[in-house]
């Protein structure tokens, strides 16, 4: 149903990764109706898409008492036990019940073992299901090609979230400001007609995914502006554990790859990392090796470059492993063939980049966040599982199993009774006259925003460059909060407001915290 650019449904999803999809289905296969949103022009863009690795699995000597180990062991001692359970006893019989025979998703597999389970860092047996080595991918085209064949699902493409609604905060009575505080939809720009538009919702799943582009050097795409942790803070809703940023250790060094990741799944498979004069030097940093938690890892890396004066370390599989590089990881294979670097002969050139939120907004174990109506699953949550460094290929599960439950929850307790007025909810309000968005502009002030977290708020933190970072962000939130007052509205616009707001967050959040612990290392 449209009206006056209203639209309306029981569950509306902001995001289109596992999570959202996840969520949409199970949703809607219960007969609620669903408007999906997405700001990339289609459904497949998301930090889903380009997952290389794997998702956790049960592998075959293997029991949900390992896996909750293993996940405690790499969350440093602050994990969610209750959240931790969850997962390693419900989330594999998902995998098998949704992805392979739900959504149809083709796991690799081999003649003599059937599933192939891999291993990547920390973990104590071989559990991670993939395909070859776009195992993302192939997840989330089968959840689009599945989300596609059911009617009860609207999807929105090209549109970019704005703001969540609430009550009492966008209620024009005055008697709201006794009601509980709750979401009751969002504002929404419809990209191509630069149109906003109201989605109003009995239910809201924020599943925007993540926030790598505030850093310079990233695994994340481009759609990675940290949306949905500016959106839930705006809106009221409580966000924990943002200091805990984890550094992929290996994204490939080159000037044209652009963050491109080289999967935890070649060091599993054998490989190592080395100084640029071909020496190992992670057994040095710790028992574990090369197949230490990716904190560890990352800060080897690290010290071993400022130690030489390096601007990479080299990932060296073809002196390693015995299998077929090519076939085991073609996209890598491919990716770095296309830049004369061919892995079967020679090492790969590497450096850490931001690639994940281990903290976010702060959801108990049915994706229930602190604001009524207001449910979170996948990246953009805290769950309390990753703790303070997430266990390799774990989000992709928890991504799965919280876009389920969250939407099993809503579809139990489902009520559509409504505690307003939809005349009490202002349409929004352009300005009159919207300044001209100058593209140079923007870049310049993304520029500051990710220098200053990589210089600031990176691998290795002090307290005088947290400090530091506070400062210079906050001041440029000031001036791009004004600037996006007084903008016409296009989604560039939106993202730098929402990219700003959740560097300041993160910044704030590692300043607050002085106790080195996992991804947050103070030195």
């Amino acid at each position: 149903m449209n009206k006056d650019n209203n639209h309306y449904c029981d569950v509306l999803i902001i995001g289109s990764g596992i999570a959202g999809l996840s969520a949409a289905i199970t949703a809607a296969d219960s007969g609620l109706d669903v408007i999906i949103v997405t700001k990339g022009s289609t459904l497949e863009e998301s930090n889903t898409y380009y997952a290389q690795g794997g998702i956790v699995s049960m592998g075959k000597d293997d029991s949900p008492e390992y896996l909750i180990n293993d996940i405690m062991q790499a969350g440093d001692g602050i994990s969610n036990l209750e959240a931790v359970e969850v997962l390693a006893n419900e989330g594999p019989s998902l995998v098998d019940a949704f992805l392979v025979k739900k959504a149809g998703v083709p796991f690799s597999r081999s003649e003599e073992t059937g599933y192939e389970y891999a291993r990547e860092a920390s973990h104590s047996r071989r559990r991670i299901l993939h395909c070859m080595d776009s195992t993302g991918k192939s997840i989330e085209e089968a959840l689009v090609r599945k989300l596609k064949e059911i009617e009860k699902i609207r999807i929105f493409q090209d549109y970019t979230a704005i703001d969540l609604m609430t009550i009492p905060h966008h209620s024009t009575s005055p008697l709201a400001l006794y009601m509980e505080p709750q979401c009751i939809g969002a504002y929404v720009l419809n990209n191509e007609r630069e149109q906003v538009e109201r989605i109003f919702s009995t239910y809201t799943i924020l599943a925007a995914g993540g926030l790598g582009r505030i850093y310079l050097h990233t695994t994340n795409p481009s759609s990675a502006t940290g949306d949905g942790f500016a959106m839930a803070d705006r809106a009221g809703a409580r966000l924990i554990n943002m200091e805990y940023i984890q550094f992929h250790p290996t994204s490939l060094f080159h000037k044209d790859a652009d963050g491109f990741l080289i999967s935890e799944a070649l060091r599993g498979e054998g490989a190592k990392l080395k100084t640029k004069d071909d020496i190992p030097f992670m057994d040095k940093y710790s028992s574990l090796g090369d197949l230490a938690p990716r904190d560890e890892v990352s800060r080897a890396i690290y010290e071993e470059m400022i130690k030489r004066g390096d601007s990479y370390v080299y990932l060296d599989i073809a002196s390693y492993t015995d299998i077929n590089i090519k076939k085991r990881f073609p996209t890598i294979y491919k990716r770095c063939l296309s830049l004369d670097i061919d892995i079967q002969k020679v090492p790969i050139p590497v450096v850490p980049a931001a690639h994940y939120s281990c903290g976010g907004v702060q959801v108990d174990v049915w994706g229930r966040t602190s604001l009524n109506n207001l449910y979170a699953a996948g990246e953009v949550t805290a769950t309390g599982i990753h703790g303070a460094n997430r266990l390799a290929s774990t989000s992709l599960l928890e991504g799965l199993v919280w876009g389920i439950r969250s939407a099993q929850h809503i579809v139990e307790h489902f009520d559509d009774k409504k505690p307003y007025k939809e005349s009490e909810i202002p349409p929004w309000r352009f300005p009159e006259r919207g300044e001209e968005v100058d593209p140079a502009l923007i870049q310049q002030d993304w520029v500051s925003i990710r220098s200053t977290m990589w210089n600031y708020v990176g691998i290795i933190r002090t307290i005088k460059r947290l400090e530091r970072a506070k400062s210079d962000l906050g001041y440029l939130k000031n001036r791009i909060d004004d600037f996006y007052r007084r903008a016409h509205l296009v989604p560039a616009v939106i993202n730098l407001r929402n990219g700003v707001r959740t560097a300041f967050i993160v910044a704030q959040s590692a300043f607050k915290n002085h106790m080195s612990r996992g991804a947050h290392f103070i030195k």
